[in-house]
């Protein structure tokens, strides 16, 4: 099969606080030394990516990659409030430039979970001036190298407490909420709040704010670029159901997903970010099998996993799909080397049913920090040495650059440029 056109972004994915490294001005770096932390451990110097981004860049193109996701963070950029780091620019401007000379098309997020401080401690997201606050972010980033940027994500799994709210036992709430009020009086406020460390009963309230702040976002973007595609990016499970099964999984959809892919049915693209599969039958969610395989999140392994959000992202969206993330937690290697070729030839498969399907970016490049789990789960294509950070390929990384490899043979790769359809 042959079915991925040749403009598809082929890419992997990375993010700002979980790659970086040395970041003491955003709320995630905050929660992670308050008293009261659910965090095993800080982040520290990370993937010393901020330092070593061209290296990482290196590392795209010589997987044969035209596409790299990463994230431009809004507090480093902006440390203060109205206090600009023009060198934070700079920086994040570099790196676009740096990727395009590689022949690497670069997807920006305007915020991968965590924001500055001095917003958390004012209510973050919830503040009533959040949008108006957010999008000036937006405006000064699309401002200064939106001309070079293939795509923008504004936010990244805005939907994520919806599912944690499925599986997080009672005494996980408890730990975000002691952390949250931790925090909060640690500094003097009253309410301290961080986009994914979100209270069960504030849940619908979250929602609402992340859309008004996502359309604040994508109309100020448009007014600078109208051209370039913006959408929000999902956490979605394939919701797979037996016979008796359709009532649990269409409840399922409905609490965590058709919010956002109704939303995004008014933007250019739906991003998709898949790890499992959840099969539902008359009594519930089905455990898995007693001889399957099972990933770090305590799920089968199953490569359909990301065939089936994606048919149901677009199918409820009526947009094009951008695949944000996907990919697999295991130490196994081995597992990852086998789940990424079996996984993108079923992908191929949604194609040829005629499914918009604009590219993939597999999470992640490098193992990074997995917030409250710290560095313990293992996602990435290469491992980094923690004392040199040197990175390590794994064989994983030369599967995936295979796959892309024979569709490059076959002539189905092209160089990147402004190719995304803008609606």
């Amino acid at each position: 099969m042959m079915n991925f056109p040749s403009d598809f972004l082929w890419g992997a994915a990375s993010a700002g606080h979980q790659n970086e490294g040395g970041d003491t001005v955003s709320d995630t770096a905050f929660l992670e030394t308050v008293e009261e932390t659910i965090f095993v451990e800080p982040a520290g110097a990370a993937c010393r990516s901020y330092e070593l981004w061209e290296t990482d860049l290196d590392l795209v193109a010589g997987m044969g990659l035209n596409a790299y996701r990463f994230s431009v963070e809004w507090a480093r950029i902006e440390p203060q409030p109205g206090v600009i780091d023009e060198a934070a620019l700079d920086h994040y401007e570099a790196m676009v430039d740096g990727a395009r000379a590689r022949g690497i098309a670069p997807i920006i997020t305007l915020s991968h979970f965590s924001a500055p401080q001095w917003f958390a401690a004012r209510g973050a997201w919830l503040a009533e001036d959040a949008p108006e606050l957010f999008a000036a972010h937006c405006a000064r980033v699309i401002g200064r190298f939106g001309d070079r940027v293939e795509a923008v994500v504004t936010l990244n799994e805005p939907n994520l407490e919806q599912m944690l709210a499925f599986v997080l036992p009672p005494e996980a709430q408890a730990g975000k909420r002691r952390m949250l009020a931790s925090a909060g009086v640690t500094l003097g406020v009253e309410r301290y709040r961080s986009a994914n460390v979100v209270l069960p009963e504030e849940i619908a309230e979250f929602e609402a704010a992340f859309t008004r702040v996502h359309r604040a976002a994508k109309r100020a973007i448009k007014e600078i670029r109208p051209e370039l595609p913006v959408g929000v990016s999902i956490a979605i499970s394939d919701e797979y159901a037996l016979p008796g099964g359709e009532a649990d999984r269409d409840a399922k959809r409905a609490a965590v997903y058709d919010h956002w892919l109704e939303v995004a049915a008014e933007d250019d693209f739906i991003g998709v970010q898949n790890y499992e599969r959840i099969v539902h039958g008359p009594e519930g969610v089905v455990p898995p099998a007693a001889d399957a395989e099972i990933n770090g999140m305590g799920t089968a392994i199953a490569p359909t996993s990301l065939a089936g959000a994606v048919r149901y992202a677009h199918a409820r969206s009526g947009v094009p799909v951008l695949v944000t993330e996907h990919g697999i937690q295991t130490a196994d290697d081995r597992q990852r080397a086998e789940f990424i070729p079996a996984s993108l030839a079923l992908l191929e498969e949604v194609l040829a049913e005629g499914v918009p399907v604009l590219g993939y970016c597999h999470w992640t490049l490098l193992d990074n920090f997995e917030w409250i789990f710290g560095y313990r789960p293992k996602l990435g294509l290469h491992s980094v040495d923690p004392v040199t950070f040197e990175r390590i390929a794994k064989p994983s990384a030369g599967a995936y650059a295979e796959v892309v490899a024979a569709h490059r043979e076959a002539g189905a790769l092209s160089s990147p440029g402004p190719r995304m359809p803008a609606m």
